[in-house]
C-alpha cells in the first residue's frame, strides 16, 4: 500500500511538474518615466506594417504590464506611445521579463531585466544609435567641404573606417550569439558579399560579361543571410523589404524571370509552414497586382503551382473557385500564345476571320460606342497609330462587343474608322469574351505577323511606342 501511495505520489508530481513547464504565456512588465494614467500598445512588425497584439493602461507612475495566456510569436515588436513615439523590442523564448525607460529617450536610458536575448538586442541598438550619431556628425561636415580635397578625403576615410566598425560588430554579436533570434535577425540585415570575378583580357565586350557574373551570383545568392525556415524573421521590419527589393528592383523586370525566381524562393521556404503561406500568399498578390505587362502569367503559374493543385490548404472554397475561373480565362491569351481565331462579320456584310488577315502587326481592338473610356482612346487609335503606322502594313481588327448596329456605325462614320476591320459577333458564336477575358473596354492586344500575342491591355498612349521598338527589332 505504502509503494502505491509513493508512486501516486510520483506521478502527480511528474504532471503537476509537466503542467508547470508546459504552461506558456507571457508577462512584460513596462515602466516608461515621464508618462502617466494613459495606454500603451504592444505590436509586431509584418508584412510592411504594425500589428497591435495588446493594449495596456499604466499607472500615474508609467507602470503597466503586458500579460496573456498564449506565448508571443518570437519578432521584433514594438512598444507604442499615445504621442506615436515608440522603442522596439527583441521577444523571443523569455517572455517574463522586464522594461524600464524615459520617454523621448528611450534606448539610452532602458534597463531590461529577465531576458538575457532582450537584453543583448539592446545593446545591439544602443551600439548602432551610437555610430550613427558620429556618422552623422561626419556627413554634415562633408556637406560644407570641397570634393576631392585632402579634408574631404579624410572625412570619407573616417566614414569608410566606421562603416568597417559596424560591420565587424555586427560579426561579432552574431558569433557571440549563435543559435539564437538576435544572430539570425542580425544576420538577416546583411547583404551578400560579391566576390571578385575575372574574365581573359581577349574577352569581347569585358565589362559587360563582369557585370553579368556578378548580377548572376548577387542573384542566386540574395536570400543566402536568410533562414527561410525560420518564422520568426517574419515579424520583422526587414523580412517583406528584403523580398520586395529583389523582386522590383534585383530582378529583370520580365514575367518569367520573375516567375522562376518565386518558385524557387517559395519551394526553399517549404520546411517552415508559416514562411511558405506567406510566401505563396505574397508573391502570387505581387503578381496579381502588378502593372507590368504579362505578369499574368506568373498569376497562372503560382495559382496552378499552389492553389489549385491543394497545396496552399488554408485558401478557402470561394476564392479556390474564383482563381479557377479566372485562371481558365487568362490561360488562352497569356504573351506568347496564338491568338484565339475568330470569324467575325463587319457593318458592311462581309466575313472576317482573325487567322487569315495578312500583316506585320495586328492590333486587336475590343471596344463599344457607349463606353466613355473608348470615346476617348478608339479615336486616338486611328489618329495615333493607325494613321502614323498604316504604310507599315499593319491592321486594326476592331471588335464591336455589343449587338445594336446603329450607334457602332454612326461612331465608326463620326470619327473616321472605316479603315479598320470593323467586326462584330451578331449570333454570339465566338466565344471572344471568354477567349480574351473580356469584362470591360476598351481592351487591346497586338499580334504579330504569326498571330502570337505580343503586347496586351495595354493604353492608345503605349501602342506608338511599342511599335516603335518593335519595327527596330526587326
Amino acid at each position: 500500500m505504502l509503494k502505491q501511495i509513493k508512486l501516486l505520489s510520483i506521478l502527480f508530481s511528474f504532471i503537476l511538474l509537466g503542467q508547470i513547464s508546459f504552461a506558456q504565456s507571457y508577462n512584460i512588465k513596462v515602466q516608461v518615466e515621464g508618462i502617466k494614467d494613459t495606454s500603451l500598445i504592444l505590436g509586431y512588425y509584418f508584412n510592411k506594417q504594425m500589428y497591435v497584439k495588446d493594449t495596456i493602461q499604466v499607472d500615474a507612475t508609467g507602470k503597466g504590464t503586458f500579460s496573456g495566456e498564449e506565448p508571443l510569436k518570437g519578432g521584433i515588436y514594438v512598444v507604442y506611445m499615445p504621442d506615436q513615439s515608440y522603442f522596439d523590442l527583441l521577444i523571443n523564448e523569455d517572455q517574463d521579463f522586464s522594461v524600464s525607460t524615459k520617454a523621448g529617450d528611450f534606448i539610452p536610458n532602458m534597463k531590461i531585466n529577465g531576458s538575457k536575448e532582450s537584453e543583448n538586442f539592446l545593446h545591439y541598438q544602443r551600439f548602432l544609435l551610437k555610430k550613427q550619431k558620429e556618422a552623422k556628425v561626419i556627413q554634415d561636415q562633408l556637406k560644407n567641404i570641397k570634393k576631392d580635397t585632402q579634408k574631404y578625403n579624410e572625412l570619407k576615410d573616417q566614414l569608410k573606417a566606421l562603416s568597417k566598425t559596424v560591420e565587424n560588430h555586427w560579426k561579432t554579436t552574431i558569433k557571440e550569439n549563435k543559435g539564437t533570434f538576435l544572430a539570425a535577425f542580425i544576420l538577416s540585415l546583411q547583404d551578400i558579399e560579391v566576390p571578385e570575378f575575372t574574365v581573359p583580357e581577349t574577352t569581347q565586350n569585358k565589362d559587360s560579361v563582369l557585370q553579368w557574373k556578378r548580377y548572376e551570383y548577387y542573384k542566386e545568392h540574395y536570400f543566402d543571410n536568410i533562414d527561410l525556415t525560420d518564422d520568426r524573421l517574419l515579424r520583422t521590419p526587414i523580412f517583406t523589404n528584403k523580398v520586395d527589393n529583389f523582386f522590383t528592383k534585383t530582378l529583370f523586370q520580365v514575367p518569367d524571370t520573375l516567375t522562376k525566381e518565386a518558385i524557387k524562393l517559395i519551394e526553399k521556404s517549404k520546411e517552415n509552414e508559416e514562411v511558405y503561406r506567406y510566401l505563396v500568399q505574397y508573391l502570387f498578390n505581387m503578381a496579381n497586382d502588378s502593372k507590368i505587362m504579362g505578369m499574368d502569367a506568373m498569376v497562372v503559374a503560382l495559382g496552378e503551382k499552389y492553389y489549385l493543385s491543394g497545396k496552399a490548404t488554408w485558401a478557402d472554397s470561394t476564392f479556390l473557385k474564383n482563381l479557377d475561373e479566372r485562371v481558365t480565362k487568362m490561360k488562352p491569351n497569356l504573351l506568347g500564345k496564338t491568338a484565339y481565331d475568330m470569324k467575325m462579320v463587319s457593318y458592311t456584310g462581309e466575313h472576317f476571320r482573325l487567322s487569315e488577315i495578312s500583316a506585320p502587326i495586328t492590333i486587336l481592338l475590343f471596344w463599344e460606342p457607349d463606353c466613355g473610356h473608348c470615346k476617348k482612346e478608339v479615336p486616338k487609335i486611328k489618329t495615333e497609330v493607325w494613321d502614323k503606322y498604316n504604310d507599315k502594313g499593319i491592321k486594326v481588327f476592331a471588335v464591336y462587343t455589343q449587338l445594336e448596329k446603329e450607334p457602332w456605325v454612326d461612331f465608326i462614320t463620326k470619327n473616321h474608322l472605316e479603315e479598320f476591320i470593323n467586326v462584330y459577333d451578331p449570333y454570339l458564336r465566338s466565344d471572344f469574351r471568354n477567349q480574351y477575358d473580356i469584362y470591360s473596354t476598351p481592351i487591346i492586344y497586338i499580334l504579330d505577323k504569326d498571330k502570337k500575342i505580343i503586347a496586351k491591355r495595354i493604353g492608345s498612349d503605349q501602342v506608338p511606342g511599342f511599335l516603335d521598338h518593335y519595327f527596330k527589332q526587326l
